[in-house]
């Protein structure tokens, strides 16, 4: 079984930590949308995805954020866990359209190239009727070939790349669902990598060293 020694847990459950220096940080400050419906900032949302992706889905996290003591009792940090929850379900809906589209661009290309197919086996088998012709059955051989070689695009979205879209929207899904936790900083930070917007790139520095 595989150790996830550079997260802490607590009853079983293993923490995404992260401490800010302000509730805003987490926020994309260009976003104009009421602070429940802002989008997360770029470096935070990559750091909470990769956290989350180096767990199996069914493991239980929680997201733990720190904050200095004075903001925890804000009133705009009580509304950090439905900001979040609002984001992630916003994500999880997009890629779910988007898996949605991918297959009916999927379908309608299959229609397409088994349509071409059917012409390319028409005319293969036409031409051959002209046996007196030069070079007739490397013609006739190169058209079937074609056709079933256009089936390959329509078949590899069907059949491949499908389950990348699926398989981020389930991640989008835990990240909805997952519990959200405001803590008070304190002087012995769980870990570095809580720094943020620094974090992802910390947690992948490490990542390749233990890799290499």
């Amino acid at each position: 079984m595989e150790e996830y020694t550079q997260y802490h847990q607590e009853n079983g459950v293993s923490l995404i930590e992260m401490r800010l220096t302000n509730v805003q940080q987490l926020f994309n400050s260009l976003d104009p949308s009421p602070f429940h419906e802002k989008d997360l900032d770029e470096d935070a949302e990559s750091y909470i995805v990769t956290c989350t992706q180096d767990f199996p889905l069914s493991k239980k996290l929680k997201m733990v954020f720190y904050l200095p003591p004075e903001q925890v009792m804000a009133p705009r940090t009580a509304d950090i866990k439905t900001a979040i929850q609002n984001y992630f379900a916003y994500c999880f809906w997009a890629e779910r359209r988007k898996l949605k589209q991918h297959f009916r661009q999927a379908r309608s290309s299959l229609i397409i190239g088994l349509s071409f197919l059917f012409i390319c086996l028409t005319l293969s088998e036409a031409i051959n009727k002209f046996e007196d012709v030069r070079f007739v059955s490397y013609l006739s051989e190169s058209l079937t070939i074609i056709g079933w070689v256009s089936l390959w695009g329509p078949l590899e979205q069907l059949l491949f790349e499908w389950w990348p879209i699926w398989h981020k929207s389930r991640i989008f899904a835990k990240l909805r669902d997952m519990d959200v936790e405001i803590r008070p900083s304190v002087s012995t930070q769980p870990s570095p990598e809580m720094q943020h917007p620094q974090a992802l790139r910390r947690l992948r520095s490490r990542q390749a060293g233990g890799q290499g």
